[in-house]
């Protein structure tokens, strides 16, 4: 069955940088666009970064100039680059991949557990 499993999560100070990764099984991964979202507690989850089959990439306006979403097909791997980190970026960070790249988490075919970020001010 399709596994996607995050890691990379912690807890870091403010201006710092964390780098997550989801590893992806059972799906034939180069097919499929692949997104991080978020969510923080009593807020909705929201996406972060997406990347295509073909590796075009977009972001929420929150995070653009910090975080870069990249993948490596051989590896089967997205991954989320994160700089500069603030503490309204704690979340709980989620991967996901579908068939079709969308803003919306709704198109997602398969999610990971999550993984957890927390900056500290």
């Amino acid at each position: 069955q399709v596994q996607l499993v995050e890691s990379g999560g912690g807890l870091v100070q403010a201006g710092g940088s964390l780098r997550l990764s989801c590893a992806a099984s059972g799906l034939t991964f180069r097919r499929y666009a692949m997104g991080w979202f978020r969510q923080a507690p009593g807020k909705e989850r929201e996406l972060v970064a997406l990347i295509t089959s073909g590796g075009s990439t977009n972001g929420a306006d929150s995070v653009k100039g910090r975080f870069t979403i990249s993948r490596d097909n051989a590896k089967n791997t997205v991954y989320l680059q994160m700089n500069s980190l603030k503490p309204e970026d704690t979340a709980v960070y989620y991967c996901a991949a579908g068939l079709v790249a969308s803003i919306s988490g709704g198109q997602y075919l398969h999610w990971g557990q999550g993984t957890q970020v927390t900056v500290s001010s």
